[in-house]
């Protein structure tokens, strides 16, 4: 029991470092919207900017290939051990990971400081970072759960006697160089 604690909580912490290493990275790579400031306040400059689109992508992008590794590599490490407290710890790790990884972005802002043009009475400016798409939280855990049970999935069968459905030896098993039977 003290074991599998240990193991979600130590899996949940080593995600939640890499969520927060994941959101300076977010924010240097995604484009920020332009923005024109008035008297009432910013407003979206292009309506039909991509920008904002683009930083939903760069997020999926960076948290899904994080996801992938951390799935990976909580498998790997797993083998050994009881793997539930593991997913367990790739799913709310994951998700305490994307969460880090957004509130971390948007706070250091690391991308482009400011948009070089001005119109004649108001002035262009990078807007915040943001996700417009909030289902791109749930790509990190998603993923990292996924890769884990299929990597489960492949090591059960190869250790499953439904691969030798007739009870004989397996034919891809490497043979002994002291076999009897080949004599």
């Amino acid at each position: 029991m003290v074991r599998d604690v240990r193991d979600f909580v130590i899996t949940v912490l080593a995600i939640a470092v890499a969520g927060v290493l994941a959101g300076p990275l977010w924010s240097l790579a995604a484009p920020r919207p332009p923005y024109v400031v008035t008297r009432e306040g910013p407003l979206l400059a292009d309506p039909s900017t991509q920008a904002l689109i683009a930083a939903d992508g760069w997020f999926a992008v960076i948290t899904g290939g994080l996801g992938l590794v951390c799935g990976a590599v909580g498998h790997a490490v797993s083998r050994r051990g009881r793997p539930v407290p593991v997913v367990l710890g790739l799913a709310a790790g994951g998700l305490l990971g994307a969460h880090l990884a957004l509130t971390v972005g948007q706070a250091v802002n690391l991308g482009a400081a400011s948009v070089t043009a001005s119109a004649a009475s108001a002035s262009l400016v990078a807007g915040p970072l943001e996700l417009t798409a909030r289902g791109v939280l749930y790509v990190w855990p998603t993923l990292a759960a996924g890769v884990f049970f299929g990597l489960e999935a492949v090591a059960g069968y190869r250790e499953s006697p439904l691969r030798r459905p007739f009870g004989g030896d397996d034919p891809y098993a490497p043979r002994s160089s002291y076999d009897i039977s080949d004599r």
